[in-house]
């Protein structure tokens, strides 16, 4: 038997919850082909850098993520990575540029590269010269029609990140969690069909194509079994799963399916574009029992002249009614969205347009981005184009406007009854999300526990996985400040409860008074 220690691996991951999905392939890949993954980059003998290339600010942290990397390097053998290797979105959509002009990574690999990533380090830290990746546009790798994706995505000659299964079948995902927390991204879908002029994505993540529905659910269970209890759903553009499976209503189908998994106590789908968002579906995302009270739409503007240069759907009334739709099944309803400033051709009167929507729409989470252009983009060849410093003012005005409505929106919570999700417990405080809030992405939730019973307050047990019932008694801009009224689905206790804790199941203390049934129509 070899005694030959495994070489070690670090990853660091770099942009969305999707990348830390594959982050999480290429760790089981690496593990299964006789590699430790290790967690710190500096005890690593190969590091591997799982880059974001959607905007230049995301683009500047993975090229510093792989320079810090390279300077880990203590030389002459005295310790220290010995190879630093590309991966993710940037290394597929550049490439060969990207090796050229960072010579401090040692491979350039791209998505093809993952079902042999093991091989791959193997051969860079033998000295063997790895030839850098050549983007293609991964749209044209998979048939036109969606519907038969499925056949060539499956066939191992065009690699999806995050939907690969073991041999041993849909039991076992190709997925090590490096993460212990009790929310879990869960891909669905990879890639988008949709041609928005200022978007690149689809041309280095490719085509859409969805998982099957027992490879989700098997990957939901697996989850569940290593701790999670909050799925998110991921993908490009979630309101297109299912239409390569030949079922426009498969999400809706899937959905309930997941929320029953054992374990599990909610559901969050992201990434859902208006213009697919069906009456079915919406209903479904809301009505579902488990699922979050939560939509996040990809509205980007709210000028119907600015949307159709951008070849995008919609206007500020199609996406209020959405919205108060939305809101009439669920009043408590969260609702967070991305705008995008300072586009090709944006007037004044645009930017009035996208403010006052802004104002009327009462959304939860804004996020808010300037315009710049992308390599490989319609919008880069548009006219009217507007100075970096007209878009930075701009951006600075919506930002502003923005952070005092969504501060407004968290303060109407005031009072009412929220189920948040512990992520954390110090110091007599439970930190989580609650439903309308998105992890990593929202705001958040503090919730005070009651004082232990060494110091005059009642019993009580609470644990990270525990959903809890709160009242909302303050805020701090987004985010919320409760007083804790109940544990609603304790998470499993393994090795027995915290020290000081009462047990499982035992009787809680009384919080302060809640107020019964839902909050009103106006989507508080």
């Amino acid at each position: 038997m070899s005694t030959h220690a495994p070489r070690r691996v670090a990853l660091i991951t770099l942009g969305c919850a999707r990348n830390e999905v594959d982050s999480e392939e290429l760790a089981a890949r690496l593990a299964g082909q006789g590699w430790q993954v290790v967690p710190e980059a500096a005890d690593a003998d190969a590091v591997l850098v799982n880059t974001c290339g959607f905007v230049d600010a995301a683009k500047k942290d993975s090229i510093d993520a792989l320079l810090a990397a390279d300077d880990l390097r203590a030389g002459d053998g005295a310790g220290g990575p010995q190879a630093v290797v590309a991966v993710g979105c940037l290394a597929e959509r550049y490439g060969r540029d990207l090796a050229s002009s960072l010579p401090e990574a040692d491979a350039v690999l791209g998505f093809d590269a993952y079902p042999s990533i093991g091989a791959h380090l193997d051969a860079v830290i033998a000295g063997d010269a790895a030839p850098a990746h050549t983007p293609r546009d991964r749209r044209t790798l998979l048939p036109i029609t969606p519907v038969d994706r499925a056949a060539s995505a499956g066939s191992g000659a065009v690699h999806v990140p995050g939907h690969g299964q073991l041999d041993s079948g849909p039991a076992a995902p190709v997925r090590r969690r490096l993460t212990t927390g009790p929310v879990a991204a869960l891909k669905i879908s990879s890639g988008c069909d949709r041609r928005c002029a200022f978007c690149a994505i689809p041309s280095f993540r490719g085509s859409h194509v969805s998982r099957p529905a027992q490879d989700v659910l098997a990957e939901a269970e697996w989850l569940a079994g290593e701790g999670a209890r909050e799925l998110v759903l991921v993908s490009e553009n979630s309101t297109s799963y299912g239409k390569d499976l030949g079922d426009l209503r498969a999400l809706e189908k899937l959905l309930p399916r997941l929320a029953a998994v054992p374990g599990i106590v909610r559901v969050r789908t992201v990434y859902l574009q208006p213009a697919e968002l069906r009456p079915s579906l919406l209903e479904g995302l809301l009505s579902t029992p488990g699922l979050a009270p939560y939509l996040d739409l990809s509205f980007q503007h709210a000028s119907p002249t600015v949307l159709r240069r951008m070849r995008r759907f919609g206007g500020a009334e199609d996406f209020l009614d959405l919205l108060r739709r939305g809101r009439r099944l669920l009043p408590d309803l969260g609702a967070r969205s991305n705008f995008i400033v300072g586009f090709p051709g944006e007037t004044e009167a645009d930017l009035d347009i996208l403010a006052d929507f802004l104002v009327e729409a009462e959304l939860d989470a804004v996020g808010v981005f300037g315009y710049s252009d992308e390599d490989g983009t319609e919008a880069v060849d548009l006219a009217g184009k507007l100075d970096e410093d007209e878009i930075a003012r701009r951006l600075a005005h919506i930002t502003d406007l923005v952070e005092q409505l969504t501060a407004a929106r968290a303060h109407e919570r005031l009072g009412s009854r929220v189920e948040v999700l512990v992520e954390e417990v110090t110091d007599g405080l439970a930190h989580g999300c609650a439903g309308h809030q998105q992890p990593d992405a929202d705001g958040a939730c503090v919730v005070r526990l009651p004082r232990p019973a060494a110091a005059g307050g009642d019993r009580v047990s609470v644990a990270v996985g525990d959903l809890i019932e709160a009242r909302v008694v303050a805020t701090e801009g987004v985010d919320l400040i409760a007083e804790f009224t109940s544990v609603l689905d304790a998470a499993p206790r393994l090795g027995g409860t915290d020290p000081g804790a009462a047990p499982p199941g035992e009787a809680t203390a009384p919080g302060p008074p809640v107020l019964a049934g839902r909050r009103g129509t106006d989507g508080t």
